[in-house]
């Protein structure tokens, strides 16, 4: 890329004039293949109450601020909590051959103006992780962003020491992009944060990827990928 220069001689970005800002996320339901996206809402909470209960260490709640929860009226008062707060827009994402809520994952640090949004709070319950469901709902979340949105740059955050969690970032196709030290703190203990992201001209690539990947032809008739999701973003690179 040619870098560009001001007046004074000064390497400066790219123009962009005719950037318009991002929309805001409504929370309309996404619906795919396996899975439905929508705004969490009361009548989800038996469903994910029992669906996290199954996670029966609390190994999903290490890495997030609040959690586990040893009662239903203790999870009831982080959903009412989480709920309340107007800085990010979570959903539940629907199995969609029984209806049930089977995890979360969030919209947040919103900011139209430059196009930046992160997901982030995301807790797979067990029936949910390792699943096409459980990608179809980050892809769907992603192609929002993108497609209807009109973002460019999604982010994702997490503890470093969160390795599964990086680690399921990279296989998306989210790239690394350095360790914030000391970033906050939260459960009485230190937070170094990884940075990782995916930016507008990264998409298109991406989602081939991703359609590639949650094509039935994928599977075999025990339902094992022929192709896993990380070599197809690297060939669609």
């Amino acid at each position: 890329m040619t870098t560009r220069t001001n007046e004074l001689g000064q390497p400066i970005g790219f123009a962009m004039p005719d950037w318009q800002p991002a929309q805001i996320p409504d929370g309309t339901p996404m619906d795919g293949r396996y899975c439905r996206v929508e705004a969490i809402a009361p009548s989800h909470c038996d469903d994910l109450y029992n669906a996290f209960l199954l996670d029966s260490e609390g190994r999903n709640w290490t890495y997030l601020p609040q959690g586990p929860f040893d009662s239903r009226d203790a999870f009831d008062h982080w959903y009412a909590a989480h709920c309340a707060d107007t800085s990010r827009i979570t959903h539940a994402i629907i199995d969609h051959s029984n209806g049930r809520a089977t995890g979360i994952a969030s919209y947040l640090r919103v900011d139209p103006a430059v196009g930046s949004i992160e997901v982030g709070y995301i807790n797979f319950a067990p029936p949910l992780q390792r699943t096409r469901m459980a990608t179809e709902a980050m892809y769907l979340m992603m192609a929002r962003v993108f497609d209807e949105l009109g973002y460019r740059r999604y982010e994702w955050k997490c503890d470093a020491l969160n390795a599964p969690s990086r680690n399921a970032a990279l296989r998306l196709g989210f790239v690394y992009e350095g360790q914030f030290r000391q970033a906050t703190m939260y459960k009485n203990r230190n937070r170094d944060t990884d940075w990782l992201a995916i930016i507008d001209s990264d998409w298109p690539a991406l989602k081939r990827a991703f359609e590639s990947w949650l094509d039935e032809s994928n599977f075999d008739e025990a339902g094992m990928q022929r192709a896993g999701l990380a070599a197809l973003v690297e060939a669609n690179r």
